[in-house]
């Protein structure tokens, strides 16, 4: 059964992240473990299904998930936010986390890519990534989130293909930037954009979209680090998470939300 939503409470001026997590029976004891896992939120669905294996196979652990952009969880961390695990979708984030020396272990455990996502309903020309031009409402991540750095960099490689007037088009029809994939992506889905640059798998998870692919030789492949952090409160069990993101059965599961896992 999934917990309540609840929200992080050191630093309550940035944006609110959302917690979830699955509990049973066997969690009632006082044996019980509860795992704290920081997370990019373009990973809600998956981790959710690999949450759910998790803990049937390690029944004493009880996992919380907090989504967040990822800028937010790395300050909520370097503020003594207390977590055991952290998954950005940068792996600047655990580099630079690593640097404080509040990162034990890390390594890259699944990979994405960035598509355009579109609305069929107000922009039902818009079938290639040259199209974009044509569009009337983009939205786009923040440039200090990792959707949003990787939206500005295949726009700046695109200025060799499709010219830099096609990219200053494109900038000037931008409407909105937001701090998270997923917030990105409700815009379109709720008709105030009509195409976005969001991550392939967010796309894949909406039936109100279309997605438009980008050019493989402007496209970026993005990975996903998991990182056993310094202060963690439950240090095994956090290395043992870390580890079943790897699993052959999580590697199903990584591919069934369409992410690439990463070959051990």
């Amino acid at each position: 059964m999934t917990a309540p939503q609840t929200y992080l409470r050191p630093l309550a001026w940035l944006l609110p992240v959302i917690a979830t997590g699955c509990r049973s029976g066997a969690h009632a004891t006082t044996e019980s473990v509860e795992l704290t896992v920081f997370a990019a939120s373009s990973l809600t669905e998956v981790l959710g299904a690999i949450e759910t294996d998790f803990e049937r196979a390690h029944p004493q652990v009880d996992v919380q998930t907090v989504f967040a952009g990822s800028q937010v969880l790395r300050l909520q961390i370097q503020h003594g936010a207390a977590a055991d695990v952290l998954l950005p979708a940068d792996p600047s984030y655990v580099e630079d986390l690593s640097r404080r020396g509040l990162v034990t272990t890390s390594r890259t455990v699944a990979h994405n890519e960035l598509v355009l996502a579109v609305s069929p309903r107000s922009a039902p020309d818009l079938r290639r990534f040259g199209d974009l031009e044509r569009a009337e409402r983009i939205v786009l991540g923040s440039r200090d989130v990792p959707v949003g750095a990787y939206a500005e960099t295949i726009l700046s490689a695109a200025a060799a293909r499709y010219g830099a007037a096609f990219v200053n088009r494109v900038r000037q029809r931008v409407v909105s930037r937001e701090h998270n994939t997923r917030l990105v992506r409700a815009k379109v889905e709720m008709g105030e954009a009509d195409a976005a640059i969001i991550y392939r798998t967010d796309v894949l998870a909406s039936d109100r979209l279309k997605l438009v692919p980008i050019p493989p030789e402007l496209n970026l492949a993005t990975s996903y680090p998991v990182a056993v952090l310094s202060d963690a409160p439950h240090p095994d069990d956090a290395a043992t998470f870390a580890a079943f993101l790897e699993t052959p059965a999580a590697a199903i599961t990584w591919q069934r939300y369409g992410f690439t896992p990463e070959v051990p």
